[in-house]
């Protein structure tokens, strides 16, 4: 096992803040920073216009990057990935990612009350016009399959808790 590198990633609601909280971890860790929104709109701009496509995108992506991240890792580069790990599939991932790189490992759980989240989104939505997935319709229907992690899921869990 390498001591030395650490895979940091999240869980919270959208709007939680994970991305802002991804941001300090890696500058405050000296470690690589992944965010897979920016991969998202950088290699498919405009594709993701639904659930649907973001499903599709995300997984490509995440196929692509796995062995590079390990690779990261194994060299004992510290990781810090903004990529949900709000459901025990999407967790799942990050398992095989720990597993395969052998390296310690930290899910950052941001808990978030749903009211505090809303309020997040219509700000952002605010700032960064009107992305049709920063929505309450959205957050509704990703809120419909957010799922903490579990002990049984045998993750090393940070809670962050915000009112």
């Amino acid at each position: 096992m390498t001591d030395a590198a650490i895979l940091h990633f999240m869980c919270g609601k959208m709007g939680a803040g994970k991305s802002t909280f991804a941001m300090a971890m890696a500058s405050s860790n000296a470690a690589v920073l992944l965010s897979e929104d920016d991969l998202l709109r950088d290699l498919y701009p405009g594709g993701v216009t639904d659930l649907g496509s973001y499903v599709t995108l995300s997984g490509r992506i995440k196929r692509a990057l796995a062995d590079h991240i390990c690779a990261l890792l194994r060299q004992g580069i510290s990781v810090v990935l903004d990529f949900p790990a709000n459901t025990a599939a999407q967790r799942a991932w990050f398992r095989k990612l720990i597993e395969s790189s052998g390296v310690s490992h930290q899910l950052h759980y941001l808990d978030v009350p749903n009211d505090t989240c809303r309020h997040q989104l219509r700000e952002r939505r605010a700032r960064n016009g009107s992305d049709p997935l920063q929505d309450d319709a959205t957050f509704d229907a990703l809120l419909a399959h957010f799922a903490a992690p579990t002990p049984e899921e045998r993750f090393t869990v940070v809670r962050h808790e915000r009112t």
